[in-house]
This record gives C-alpha cells, sequence and structure tokens, in this order.
C-alpha cells in the first residue's frame, strides 16, 4: 500500500503532526527518516523491514555497522547516515539528561544503570570515564577510547587533562566487555592501578573502575580484592 493511499492522519508525517510523536511506532518514526519508498514498497513497509532486521530492537538497529544499514533494501548511504545521525542524536540527549541528574553516584550498579543504555549491545570495547565532585555528583562523562572487541586502550593524559579542567574530586573509569562475561583480564587490572596512581599525583581519587557486560557488571572497588 502506498502512502497517499492511507488515510491522512495515518500518514507518518501527518499523524505526528496531530497527534505528537509519541503516537507513532517506531517503525513510523523510521519512515519520516527514510522520506518514501522504492522498489514497490511504501515507506512504512521498508521501515518494518529495517525494523526487522534488528529484532524489532532501536538498541539492536543502533549497534547496527553502518556497512550493514547500507545495503539494507530501500536504505542506501545518504539513509542510512541520516538513521545513524538520528540514533546518535537521541543517545546524545540521553547522555545530557544523565549529565544534569543530580542524583549522589552511590553504588557500582548506579553506574551500570547509569552506562549501560550507551554500551549495551556494543560489538567493541569502549573506556569511559565519569567526572564527580565531592557530593559524588556527576560532572560529566564522556567516551576516552575505542578499541577492538578484545581490547581498548586507556587515554591517561586525556582523563588527567580533563580531571583537572574539571576540577573533579572522583573518577570513575568504565568500559564493557562484547563477550558478555564482566570478569577482569590481566590488563584490565594494570590499567585500573595506572590511572589510579596516576590520579592521585593530580590529587584525584580514582573511585571505581566498573566493567559493563550485556546483564551483569564487575566493580573493583566493591569486589573488594584489593585492587583498587
Amino acid at each position: 500500500m502506498r502512502i497517499k493511499d492511507l488515510c491522512p492522519d495515518e500518514r507518518p508525517r501527518e499523524k505526528m503532526r496531530l497527534r505528537g510523536a509519541k503516537a507513532l511506532s517506531n517503525a513510523e518514526l523510521l519512515a519520516i527518516l527514510l522520506g518514501s519508498g522504492t522498489g514497490g514498497k511504501s515507506v512504512i513497509e521498508v521501515a518494518q523491514e529495517v525494523m526487522i532486521s534488528a529484532d524489532g530492537k532501536l538498541t539492536l538497529l543502533a549497534a547496527m555497522p553502518l556497512e550493514r544499514l547500507i545495503t539494507q533494501k530501500g536504505v542506501g548511504e545518504v539513509r542510512a547516515i541520516t538513521i545513524a545521525a538520528a540514533l546518535e542524536l537521541g543517545r546524545r540527549v540521553f547522555e545530557e539528561s544523565a549529565i544534569v541528574d543530580k542524583r549522589s553516584v552511590t553504588s557500582a550498579k548506579m553506574v551500570f544503570q547509569l552506562m549501560l543504555p550507551v554500551l549495551k549491545n556494543l560489538d567493541h570495547e569502549e573506556c569511559w570515564a565519569i567526572y564527580l565532585n565531592k557530593a559524588n555528583f556527576v560532572m560529566g562523562k564522556e567516551m576516552i577510547t575505542s578499541g577492538s572487541m578484545e581490547t581498548t586502550p586507556v587515554d591517561l593524559p586525556r582523563i588527567l587533562r580533563r580531571a583537572i579542567e574539571k576540577q573533579c574530586t572522583y573518577v570513575i573509569l568504565v568500559h564493557n566487555h562484547p563477550s558478555g562475561s564482566p570478569t577482569p583480564g590481566p590488563s584490565d587490572i594494570t590499567q585500573t592501578k595506572i590511572v589510579k596512581n596516576a590520579l592521585a599525583g593530580v590529587g584525584v581519587s580514582l573511585m571505581d573502575h566498573v566493567i559493563v557486560a550485556e546483564d551483569s557488571f564487575y566493580s573493583f572497588a566493591e569486589e573488594r580484592t584489593g585492587r583498587l
């Protein structure tokens, strides 16, 4: 069915204008980004097929490599970039809302909940730093480095520079394990010690290093292993 064959208030753009964005399904919102159909299929049908390729989950769509998204029927390079840009904006909105949240970060579970939407379903490791003031309020957080599926380096000079710029009291290091196991490896233990000692040299404490997996996490501070 073509879009023009739908009732006006059921067409994605008109529906959004009349009822608001929340009234639209994920596929309908995606259809607005795609703009038009192709190959005899309506834009809604193309959008539905894209969502099916991501098992109906926006998190999987956001994690889909751009190269794969480009190959989806009816998408192509320009539309794939548009979709990726929109999803990245959504991710950044989440990050900003988390930053202005004035709740005091008091546990590794809170760190896990804060970072899971950012790190879940990634096929590579990312290292993030969370900067806190003396009341444990989040002053900011940022991705430090992005690596491979099995490792990511730690940009120590950047962490130190940002900690000094923000005049923070604490830093929490966070990275993900795409393997699904949060258990730290030897390099995780070594890097934790290096970051801790370097931060101490500028008067900042490494509060924790949290490793995020799919549905679990490991906290160096809370495991009481003596490694932090």
